[in-house]
């Protein structure tokens, strides 16, 4: 099924409003669920934002990118990647890497991509009226 691209202005209006929600739930939330896993569902969507925003790529790709770029990560956790090479890398960058592999991080992953398909699928839905 092909799938048309949204405008790319709202990509990065999802993109921002996305980043503002991350922002103040890395500054203001120390819990067990919203932060590491709701701020993971949320930061593929808003990853797949960015993509969709910035770039040229069909929905599917960019899915596919993201999936894959989110899943490196998280198994760089998995094999300690900063202390494998011996090197502490600046704050922002480990906040990027994180510290510690999580197969729910794996899930909220999924679980957020799967929710930006089925939001892609449904707009564009067409329906048309009963006769």
């Amino acid at each position: 099924m092909t799938l048309n691209r949204n405008r790319k202005r709202n990509y990065l209006i999802g993109f921002f409003s996305l980043l503002i929600i991350e922002i103040l739930i890395a500054s203001f939330i120390k819990d067990d669920f919203i932060k590491p896993y709701l701020g993971d569902f949320l930061v593929v969507i808003m990853l797949y934002c960015f993509l969709m925003g910035i770039s040229r790529f069909a929905i599917y790709k960019s899915l596919f990118i993201v999936l894959v770029f989110s899943f490196t990560i998280e198994f760089l956790q998995l094999i300690d990647i900063a202390n494998l090479l011996q090197y502490q890398p600046p704050k922002p960058i480990m906040i990027i890497l994180g510290n510690s592999f999580s197969v729910g991080d794996l899930v909220a992953y999924l679980l957020g991509l799967l929710s930006c398909l089925i939001i892609e699928i449904l707009k564009n839905r067409t329906y048309s009226p009963s006769t």
